[in-house]
């Protein structure tokens, strides 16, 4: 990873993620790798990496190195959820062992990108399927925990999971962690539920939609608001900024 520093991009990385004092990103140490030449240090290295090795990547000073862990975790996990492997139960312990370790370095992931390329596709797929760690009151839990907690990150990680579970036909935990960050301070929180609510309506139903729309439009930050409408008509979208 550090052979394919770039110093240019560097820079424009440590502006866009906002790394200056006082900024959401601050402090963040960056490689000026680009996403698709890390992904092909994980396609190379991915499965064969020892997931006990993984928490030296994801403790790592750079920014590009941690997410290359948080991806060879995602490429562990996904080997284990073919419908042949769904049940299998070797591959519901392994699964586990990678969302524990998941959630132990969850504050590593401490930018919106290393949390929406990696936390529906291993926290967000475990919520649907079979697990030792619990049933879905447990699960409930987990996600309680993340979206109470003082971290951002884990705050956004609790909605953005759902991505996965509207995407696989479910909207009840996208609707229950939309609500709960309702009145959330922060802009990239009001982005992230609006996306998610987007990607429900989209993914299950425009009318769950609507009728949570109905519900909360006069409590939503706007932002949140237009990026749950984005989908819509024009005329829906006014109408609902309207309200």
């Amino acid at each position: 990873m550090e052979s394919l520093q770039n110093e240019k991009q560097r820079q424009v990385l440590m502006r866009f993620f906002k790394t200056a004092p006082g900024e959401y990103g601050e402090g963040d140490e960056f490689l000026g790798v680009k996403v698709p030449q890390t992904r092909e240090v994980v396609k190379t290295a991915g499965l064969d990496f020892p997931l006990n090795e993984v928490p030296e990547l994801l403790m790592n000073r750079w920014h590009e190195v941690r997410l290359c862990g948080f991806l060879i975790l995602v490429a562990k996990f996904e080997k284990l959820t073919t419908k042949r492997l769904e049940n299998n139960a070797e591959a519901i312990k392994k699964r586990d062992e990678i969302l524990t370790m998941y959630l132990l370095y969850a504050e590593q992931a401490n930018n919106w990108d290393l949390v929406d390329l990696s936390v529906h596709k291993i926290l967000g797929h475990w919520l649907l399927l079979p697990s030792n760690l619990g049933d879905n009151d447990d699960k409930r839990k987990v996600l309680d925990e993340l979206a109470a907690s003082p971290c951002l990150w884990k705050q956004r990680m609790s909605i953005v999971c759902s991505w996965k579970t509207s995407q696989m036909g479910d909207p009840t935990w996208c609707l229950r962690y939309a609500e709960c960050h309702l009145h959330h301070p922060h802009d990239l929180m009001h982005k992230a539920v609006g996306w998610m609510l987007r990607e429900m309506g989209k993914r299950v139903s425009m009318d769950l939609l609507r009728d949570f729309l109905r519900q909360h439009v006069h409590e939503m930050p706007r932002t949140m608001l237009r990026y749950a409408i984005e989908k819509m008509s024009e005329q829906e979208r006014q109408e609902w900024m309207k309200s």
